[in-house]
């Protein structure tokens, strides 16, 4: 559904009504595009000192051959040197130089009064990042600080992303990236994400990356060779999920209930890929999923994506209608996950990623059920990533106010209000919540295991 406000928003007249009202002057964000480079302009590096993560990080953006820049810090300039990544100068005074994306390695920053690092490093900068820019932090992960002084240092980054994330406005997306000992080599397919269009519409994120095998891939076609079953895949969400799963390079088989062939049929068409028509919550469903990916070999990723709402409020809620939402949107996926992995029905390395949201986060008025379900799915993750083998992991994605035909039937004044209820003051597009899931279907994705990255513009709910 076309956002008429973002429109009016950049006419004239609409400039010069919001300028005075003080209204939401929502950006038209940049999104993926196969034809442009990961990241579209300068890139700005930072380091506080003694940090361990600037290899990494200097190794990334020389890989995607980013136009990098750095202020006088001759300790970066020789860690960029080794990883091949030749740093601009960038002089102290400039305030006229526009960075497309800023990068601050925080890893060296052992207590509170190293904190100042952060302030030192992005107060000169902060009005220069373009529209639809990025402002990454990566950090060490606090659980697995050396001192109790470091890991409180180190969780305090959390809330300075998620401020910048609401400050710098202009649809700059802010992301937080913890990077547990060992893992440096594992953090390329975040940081490619969190630098791209891909991650359009996520922001104020924390996403933590563990050590694990490094796989090489193909970073045009990151899923060649794999297969993947898309539940809900018929329209949607899902059907963005199936078309940006195609297009990194897997065979998709579309999954939806046998009153959605038709649909099936046309997505599948669209993308080369398959069709499976079953009810979800049948108990034979994970054996009929395992069975129908046979002739592809095997299921390499299963993204549980079907759901449904039957919004009432508990007073008024009938029995039927909590237990049809718990079914479908939570017991199927257990069930599933189950006979998968009991059955060697998921490859090794395999990708299992859900469909959460903001919902299961901070709950809605009228959805005790659809809450419930959806906080269950992040319990999915939580606990089963602990106990996955064979680098198979399980990741999550939230989404907020998406533009859906679901959204669309909302009153206006509702579907308003939750549009404007982030930081990016609009709704997200299908293909939002499909490129984060693509992030934790990818094979270079071994360090990714149970994370749940909501895609919500940095929603004010659950904040």
């Amino acid at each position: 559904m076309t956002d008429q406000y973002q429109a009016f928003a950049k006419s004239p007249i609409g400039k010069f009504v919001i300028k005075n009202l003080g209204l939401p002057a929502p950006t038209f964000l940049d999104r993926f595009d196969s034809a442009t480079p990961v990241i579209k302009g300068a890139v700005l590096v930072g380091a506080a000192p003694a940090s361990t993560l600037s290899g990494a990080i200097s190794q990334v953006l020389a890989n995607i051959h980013a136009n990098s820049y750095a202020g006088n810090n001759a300790e970066l300039q020789q860690v960029a040197a080794t990883q091949g990544l030749k740093l601009n100068a960038f002089n102290d005074g400039d305030r006229e130089s526009k960075f497309k994306a800023v990068v601050f390695d925080a890893s060296g920053i052992q207590n509170s009064e190293q904190l100042k690092e952060l302030y030192n490093f992005f107060n000169p900068v902060a009005r220069q990042i373009l529209a639809s820019g990025r402002v990454i932090v990566v950090g060490t992960t606090p659980e697995t600080a050396k001192t109790v002084k470091q890991a409180i240092a180190q969780r305090a980054l959390e809330g300075f992303v998620k401020s910048v994330g609401k400050e710098f406005k202009k649809g700059i997306a802010a992301q937080l990236v913890y990077v547990d000992e060992g893992a440096e080599a594992n953090l390329e397919s975040t940081l490619r994400f969190a630098l791209s269009p891909r991650s359009a519409y996520v922001s104020g994120q924390v996403i933590r990356v563990s050590k694990a095998d490094v796989i090489d891939v193909d970073w045009v076609k990151p899923l060649a060779g794999k297969t993947a079953v898309v539940t809900g895949a018929s329209r949607g969400i899902g059907e963005a999920i199936a078309h940006v799963l195609s297009r990194d390079g897997a065979h998709v088989i579309c999954l939806d209930v046998p009153q959605q062939q038709a649909d099936l049929d046309r997505v599948a068409s669209e993308i080369g890929g398959s069709t499976l028509a079953i009810d979800i919550t049948a108990a034979d469903a994970g054996q009929k999923i395992k069975e129908a990916a046979v002739a592809q070999g095997g299921v390499d990723i299963i993204v549980h994506n079907a759901g449904i709402t039957r919004d009432k409020t508990l007073a008024n809620m009938k029995p039927e209608l909590w237990d049809l939402v718990i079914n479908i949107n939570l017991s199927a996926i257990e069930r599933v996950n189950d006979y998968l992995l009991e059955h060697d029905g998921l490859n090794a390395n395999g990708r299992i990623v859900c469909v959460s949201s903001i919902s299961g986060i901070a709950g809605n008025l009228g959805q005790t059920n659809y809450a419930a379900s959806k906080a269950g799915v992040i319990g999915v993750v939580k606990f089963t990533a602990p106990i996955l083998k064979n680098g198979i992991t399980i990741n999550a994605v939230a989404p907020g106010f998406i533009e859906t035909q679901m959204t669309a039937a909302i009153p206006f004044a509702i579907r308003e209000a939750g549009r404007r209820m982030n930081s990016m003051s609009q709704g997200g597009l299908p293909v939002d919540v499909a490129e984060t899931i693509a992030l934790f279907s990818s094979t270079a994705s071994t360090g990714l295991n149970g994370n749940v990255v909501r895609v919500c513009g940095q929603s004010l709910l659950g904040a």
